[in-house]
C-alpha cells in the first residue's frame, strides 16, 4: 500500500506578545491541490478557530507588486473554521503572511494577499504583520438594549452608543458596555439568531484616555464560542468608533484592542482608522506572530 500524501504545516500564535497567548493558527503549505472538503476536514482535525491554506494566486502578474505589470497577488489564502470557509479573517491573514516570510517563501515588506474578500495588503516585518482591511461598511444594528439582553446583560449595562454592524471584510455588531460588564457577557444563541449582527458580536468597553478597547468577541461561525483575538473585528471596531464619534472624524487615529484575557490568552491588536467627513475610509490592524510548532499532516482521501 502506498504511503499517504503529507503536507507541511506550522502552528503560530497571532496577536501574541509571548508564546501560548494570542490566537493560535494552523498554516498549511502547498494547499493548491486540496478540495474544499479536504480543507474542511483538515481544519476540523486541527480544531483551532481558523486554519489558513496557502496556495498560488489565481491571477498572478509577471513581477512583484509595484512593477509596471502590477500583479494581482503574491499568494492566495483559503481560511476555514472547523465548520465553514470564511472569505476573510484577520488573524489567519496576519499569521499566514508572517509565516510565509519567516520560512523564506516570500520576502519581507508589502505582500498582496488574495482571499475571498479580494486582494489586500499585508506589511510583514521581523516580529509580525500589519493588515489593511477591505472597504469599510456600516449598517444599523439591533437596539443596544435588546442586544445586551441577548448577550446575558441588562439594558443598564449598555452605554447607549448605537450597536451598529461595521466591518472591513467581515461585519460585526459592536455593543458598548460599562467597565466591568464585558466579563459578564454570555451569548444566548437563540436570541442572537433573531437579530442582525453580521458574523458575531464584539462586547467592549472604551477608555478614551488611553484609546483602548477591552473586548470579548463571540462569532456565529464558532457556534457562538469566544475568540481570543479577532483581527477582522478590530478592523470593524475602527469604523464603528469613528461613526460613533468616539474617534476623530478626520485624519488617522490609533487605538488598541485588548482581547482574550478572560480565556487566559491575552492578545494585543494595534489598530489605525483613517476618516474623512466623519466616516471611516480605511483601517489597519497589526500584531506579533510567535511560531509554536511544525509538522506534517496526512491529506484526507
Amino acid at each position: 500500500m502506498a504511503a499517504p500524501a503529507l503536507l507541511d504545516y506550522e502552528i503560530v500564535d497571532v496577536f501574541a506578545a509571548r508564546a501560548f497567548a494570542g490566537n493560535p493558527l494552523a498554516v498549511v503549505f502547498d494547499a493548491d491541490g486540496l478540495t474544499t472538503a479536504q480543507c474542511q476536514a483538515l481544519a476540523n482535525e486541527f480544531h483551532l478557530s481558523e486554519t489558513s491554506f496557502l496556495c498560488a494566486p489565481t491571477a498572478p502578474g509577471a513581477d512583484h507588486p509595484g512593477s509596471a505589470g502590477g500583479p494581482q497577488a503574491d499568494y492566495r489564502v483559503r481560511i476555514f473554521t472547523p465548520f465553514a470557509e470564511l472569505p476573510f479573517a484577520g488573524h489567519p491573514s496576519v499569521g499566514a503572511a508572517h509565516t510565509l516570510v519567516r520560512t523564506g517563501r516570500l520576502p519581507a515588506g508589502t505582500l498582496r494577499q488574495e482571499c475571498g474578500a479580494g486582494v489586500l495588503d499585508v506589511v510583514v516585518d521581523a516580529d509580525g504583520a500589519t493588515l489593511s482591511g477591505g472597504r469599510p461598511t456600516l449598517v444599523d444594528g439591533p437596539d443596544a438594549g435588546t442586544l445586551a439582553g441577548a448577550m446575558g446583560l441588562t439594558r443598564a449595562d449598555s452605554t447607549g452608543v448605537p450597536a451598529d454592524v461595521a466591518g472591513c471584510g467581515l461585519p460585526f455588531a459592536y455593543l458598548s458596555v460599562r467597565p466591568g460588564a464585558v466579563d459578564r457577557a454570555v451569548p444566548d444563541p437563540a436570541a442572537l439568531a433573531a437579530l442582525q449582527v453580521g458574523e458575531g458580536v464584539s462586547v467592549l468597553s472604551w477608555d478614551a484616555g488611553t484609546a483602548t478597547a477591552y473586548a470579548r468577541v463571540f462569532a456565529a461561525d464558532l457556534a457562538w464560542g469566544e475568540d481570543p483575538a479577532t483581527g477582522s473585528a478590530a478592523l470593524g471596531a475602527g469604523v464603528w468608533l469613528v461613526e460613533s464619534g468616539l474617534l476623530a472624524g478626520e485624519g488617522t487615529s490609533s487605538f488598541t484592542v485588548r482581547q482574550g484575557e478572560r480565556l487566559g490568552r491575552p492578545s494585543v491588536l494595534e489598530c489605525t482608522v483613517t476618516a474623512a467627513g466623519r466616516h471611516a475610509v480605511a483601517a489597519t490592524v497589526r500584531g506579533t506572530v510567535v511560531p509554536i510548532a511544525r509538522g506534517r499532516i496526512r491529506v484526507p482521501e
